[in-house]
């Protein structure tokens, strides 16, 4: 999730019910957007502005981290609901196409298609990279939403274009307390997420997962907004529920590779 309150990459969340008593257990406490440095191996993952500083030549765009796996021909089908009974349908695609990114990193192409009532309403090509010790970079997005059928790019960004950055947006070891922003873009794009728990489960209409990663996320563009996301093993986001600022559901309705 990120300022795009009702849509998001990847594929999402298990009920509010499942959720709380989750979160209870979970001890997490304090600021999120603390700069306290989310570790992984020797790597230190960006808090907030700071530069991320990446050696290109470290990135795959073979990307199979279990929590957040993008095998070129993977698709995603997610149904996002909003308080209202808004209802879309969310169809996300790894291409086999990747694209040179400001910075230097090659990054894999995901297509990512909202639609309401059988009209897209937001089409966006988002950019992701792995590094050597398997954490996933979110690198920007090339995006247009429609607004009473005019076109709105003012949501796009890259890493490395007018102080742009990368974050990271699954790490290769996720630990309960482990911090990072998923991107940068000043005033515009600047979530960030905390891991709360590695142990849960979640049941959507795609079927019923354990070991699932829970986390939270949040974002200065936007203070009062909080998401739950829920990943499982080998298929990626399968919920996500949006509990304060909104309430916003996505949940997997389908997942092929």
């Amino acid at each position: 999730m990120n300022a795009r309150a009702i849509k998001r990459a990847g594929a999402v969340v298990a009920s509010t019910a499942v959720l709380l008593p989750a979160l209870a257990g979970c001890g997490s406490s304090g600021d999120d957007s603390s700069s306290a440095a989310g570790q992984s191996g020797t790597n230190t993952f960006p808090q907030s502005t700071e530069p991320a500083k990446l050696d290109p030549a470290g990135f795959s765009t073979t990307i199979d981290n279990p929590y957040f796996p993008l095998p070129v021909g993977a698709r995603w089908v997610v149904r996002v609901t909003d308080a209202e009974g808004l209802e879309q349908r969310q169809v996300i695609t790894v291409t086999d196409q990747t694209r040179r990114i400001a910075d230097g990193v090659e990054a894999r192409v995901v297509h990512d298609v909202v639609s309401e009532d059988g009209k897209p309403v937001e089409v966006t090509d988002d950019w992701y990279a792995q590094d050597s010790e398997g954490n996933v970079w979110y690198f920007g997005e090339d995006t247009v939403s429609f607004e009473s059928g005019k076109p709105d790019r003012s949501g796009s960004f890259e890493a490395g274009v007018k102080g742009a950055d990368a974050g990271v947006i699954m790490p290769a070891h996720a630990e309960v307390g482990m911090t990072y922003r998923e991107e940068y873009y000043a005033g515009r794009a600047e979530d960030r997420s905390k891991v709360l728990s590695v142990d849960e489960q979640a049941e959507v209409p795609f079927g019923h997962f354990t070991d699932v990663l829970l986390t939270k996320d949040n974002t200065p563009v936007e203070p009062r907004v909080f998401e739950y996301k829920l990943y499982a093993p080998g298929v990626g986001q399968v919920l996500a529920q949006t509990v304060s600022g909104g309430s916003e559901r996505e949940e997997l309705i389908s997942f092929t590779k």
